[in-house]
């Protein structure tokens, strides 16, 4: 898993969210860095300002990013490019549709929580796969929204910059390789009752600095019994002589 990825996706989601912007279309007011008036005002437990969008930093909108978003989203525990991928979608359109398009993506119910057994099926997808499903429903999700025509243009540019910078992480990640563990072979048993051991190599080994190998004894010539047959038998007899 990507547990330290953070830092690299961060940076990315804000070059798409850009500065501060207060467009009469956008649903979410006054933003800057990506941070809504709204989400600000959670973030302080107070009504916030225009003033306080316009001052906000990279640095003061990181723990906002990290807990409302990457932390809930559970990214740390996902593999890296699935987890960009993600974020930038939970940053974008909320955590728990990104949740739910992440759960369609790998086959199981889409409650928009990431629980136990959401990440536990990410690790049996190709990491590819689930970023390409997961950026083709966020699309979908897009071109019904009413705002389409006003901000479709520049959320597919997003969105396929965000495809081919996961699966860039995707690729770069190394393979984990499941630890191998090797159980000590039993000594055999000793005592009483216990099995005797082998009573050595079935071949014995040539003496040690003998310099040749011991010559094999030579077989014995075989022994035939033969009978004659009747016909050498009777040849036999008919040619002994009938006159002494």
């Amino acid at each position: 898993m990507a547990a330290s990825n953070f830092e690299r996706a961060l940076p990315l989601v804000l070059k798409h969210e850009g500065g501060y912007v207060d467009h009469p279309s956008d649903p979410g007011g006054a933003t800057n860095l990506g941070v809504t008036i709204g989400t600000l005002s959670s973030w302080l437990k107070r009504p916030a300002t225009k003033a306080d969008v316009k001052a906000l930093t990279r640095a003061t909108v990181a723990p906002i990013y990290r807990k409302n978003y990457w932390d809930v989203l559970r990214c740390d525990e996902m593999p890296a490019g699935v987890d960009y991928a993600v974020f930038d979608f939970g940053v974008n359109s909320g955590p728990k549709r990104a949740a739910m398009a992440l759960q369609r993506a790998i086959g199981v119910a889409d409650d928009g929580i990431i629980g136990k057994v959401t990440i536990a099926n990410i690790a049996t997808r190709p990491v590819d796969q689930i970023i390409e499903r997961l950026m083709a429903d966020r699309m979908t999700f897009l071109r019904r929204l009413s705002t389409w025509q006003t901000f479709g243009k520049g959320w597919t540019s997003r969105c396929d910059g965000v495809l081919r910078e996961a699966l860039a992480m995707a690729h770069a990640a190394p393979i984990p390789t499941p630890p191998v563990t090797v159980a000590p072979i039993p000594s055999p048993p000793q005592g009483e009752g216990s099995v005797p051991a082998s009573p050595g190599p079935l071949v014995q080994p040539a003496p040690r600095k003998s310099g040749v190998l011991t010559p094999a004894k030579p077989l014995p010539e075989p022994t035939y019994d033969v009978k004659p047959s009747w016909g050498s038998r009777l040849t036999s007899w008919l040619m002994r002589p009938w006159f002494g």
